[in-house]
């Protein structure tokens, strides 16, 4: 579907159906309803004309934005957007191009704004796979998460990047539920996957479940945007070439959310290694980054913001790189970190742990301090040191 001159015709008129507490949107020259392809999660898949048939990925709910609305996927909780005059679905925020005026033709009447969508309904059931994406399942449960964490010595040292067992290019999205071994072989982009840079709309190249744990798995050049966590995961022996987007973006909307990685590495991360949008918290141990923007960042800018935590331990960054961890002070955020080791960087440019003024509005969040202050950003010099 493409983005054209409003106007009276009947391939720029839409009937508006209620269901399952919001709206299928029909067109009216063909009676075509507007759908998410292959009923995708995922940032950036476009929105197309599909047989009517009322699941979830075809059902809009409207949420008012001023005086316009964002019209919200009921299965994807990811807003009707345009880009290149193609529509598509992204992550919801203040961009104009999200932002729709609902016009009455023919008798018709804008819907009703339904209310702000609670994190828990608009976020994506871990448990739902589309069925047009590779999928891969196994019968570990959350508990994978707790025993991954466990396993691993807390002052482990650091080995020398693997050697890759073999090739697959990625041409869509793979979806892990439980856990699943990689074999140490490379994972790259291909196809619709093949995108480099810092397209914020990027598909992942693994995206898990609740609960979900991905290990022995190397990412090359290109990784899309990486990994996505809809909810706890774990993420064992990973290790990034050359980060595409960003390296994991951890998306649960739980308090209770845990996110582990432990082991592997990341190299050329022009910006962020990883990406918390979501609640909970993520512990980062036994670790390796080099060339790197940021290796942790709470989002600065999200429409829905959370308090978020991070705990960092046993991890060497080698420079040049520009801060290791980046949280929101106003929102609660903490940051705990300990057994840093920074090489390279005898100027002490990294900053450590830098605090920001989060916000909704899609702004950028201003810099408010940094350093150790007991309350946000917890460490001491002992836990820092410099090679």
């Amino acid at each position: 579907m493409n983005q054209a001159a409003c106007g009276s015709a009947a391939d720029r008129t839409w009937q508006l159906a209620s269901s399952d507490g919001g709206f299928t949107v029909k067109a009216a020259h063909s009676g075509l309803c507007a759908g998410v392809e292959n009923a995708s999660r995922s940032a950036g898949r476009a929105v197309q004309q599909q047989t009517c048939d009322g699941t979830a990925s075809q059902v809009w709910k409207p949420r008012q934005v001023g005086s316009a609305y964002h019209l919200v996927n009921a299965k994807s909780g990811e807003c009707l957007n345009i880009k290149a005059r193609r529509a598509q679905q992204d992550s919801c925020d203040k961009v104009r191009s999200k932002s729709w005026t609902l016009k009455a033709v023919g008798g018709w009447s804008s819907p009703p704004a339904s209310e702000s969508p609670s994190p828990s309904a608009s976020s994506p059931s871990p448990s739902t796979s589309p069925s047009a994406s590779p999928s891969v399942s196994a019968s570990a449960s959350k508990s994978a998460t707790a025993s991954a964490a466990t396993s691993a010595s807390p002052r482990a040292a650091f080995g020398s990047w693997p050697t890759a067992t073999g090739g697959r290019p990625v041409t869509s999205t793979i979806e892990i539920s439980g856990s699943y071994d990689g074999g140490l072989q490379r994972f790259y982009g291909s196809g619709a996957l093949g995108g480099a840079g810092q397209d914020e709309d990027q598909d992942p190249v693994f995206e898990l479940a609740d609960g979900a744990v991905l290990k022995n798995v190397v990412l090359g050049a290109p990784a899309a945007d990486g990994v996505h966590c809809l909810g706890s995961c774990t993420l064992q022996n990973v290790w990034w070439q050359d980060v595409g987007e960003d390296a994991a973006t951890f998306k649960g909307t739980s308090p209770s959310a845990t996110y582990l990685v432990v082991g592997g590495g990341a190299r050329k991360a022009d910006d962020k290694v990883f990406q918390h949008n979501g609640a909970g918290t993520l512990t980062i141990k036994n670790f390796q980054v080099s060339e790197f923007g940021k290796l942790y960042r709470s989002c600065g800018n999200c429409e829905t913001q959370y308090e978020r935590h991070v705990v960092v331990s046993n991890v060497r960054a080698t420079g040049p790189g520009k801060v290791l961890v980046g949280i929101n002070a106003n929102y609660g955020d903490t940051a705990t970190l300990s057994g840093v080791t920074f090489i390279g960087d005898g100027g002490r440019d990294i900053t450590v742990c830098e605090r920001f003024q989060g916000n909704t509005t899609g702004a950028e969040p201003g810099k408010v301090g940094s350093g150790p202050d007991g309350t946000y950003c917890r460490y001491s010099a002992s836990g820092i040191t410099y090679k």
